[in-house]
């Protein structure tokens, strides 16, 4: 399998990361910000919203970072990271939804503020804004993970895949955070799983 993106994009994090739970050997090439290359017409050919990451399994080229997600799981994780039983996937697939449409937003303005942005030109009003509503949103995953250990149950899928991208950018960067216990706990979990160690755990840039 070939992965077109460069490793420190959370996109792309989430697909090394899903690709080495499945067990599945790939080339990684790095596109994007300071590689370039995702203008180009051989890369807007496969991928028309010129984002990363894409992948090229064996002719099948998916983009979109989490259906991306979802076909390796389907494809390689059936029972495990991909559940086999609708109610238990659609408890995965929800969180991964949530990472799209409710959490990103705030967590892009703190990560961009404070990393991506020199120190004179932070706008820090709105990285403590952003920090603030980080806090609770993170504040609703907290409450539906009592009495389980990942989003979707008792068992590693999918759907901690996304989620768990952007939860060590939370306890990662130099923001304000309430005291959150259950989330806390499932982040120290992944932390034990090599694959996020390897793809996710790494310096902020």
């Amino acid at each position: 399998m070939k992965i077109w993106g460069r490793a420190n994009s959370i996109n792309v994090m989430k697909v090394l990361w899903c690709a080495d739970e499945c067990g599945i050997a790939y080339d990684r090439e790095n596109v994007g910000l300071q590689y370039g290359g995702n203008d180009q017409k051989w890369y807007l050919d496969m991928n028309p919203n010129g984002v990363v990451p894409t992948i090229d399994d064996g002719g099948q080229v998916i983009w979109e970072s989490n259906s991306a997600v979802r076909y390796l799981a389907a494809k390689y994780a059936a029972g495990t990271l991909w559940p086999n039983d609708p109610g238990q996937r659609s408890e995965a697939d929800r969180w991964m939804d949530w990472q799209l449409s409710t959490i990103s937003e705030c967590m892009r303005v703190m990560f961009w503020g404070l990393i991506r942005t020199p120190a004179d030109k932070r706008d820090m009003a709105a990285i403590k804004k952003a920090a603030a509503e980080g806090g609770k949103l993170w504040a609703r995953l907290d409450q539906k993970l009592e009495g389980r250990k990942y989003v979707g149950g008792q068992h590693f899928t999918m759907g901690d895949i996304p989620v768990g991208c952007f939860v060590h950018r939370w306890f990662a960067l130099d923001v304000e955070r309430p005291d959150l216990r259950n989330l806390k706990a499932w982040y120290e979990r992944l932390k034990a799983r090599p694959a996020y160690a390897k793809h996710i755990m790494i310096p902020l840039s």
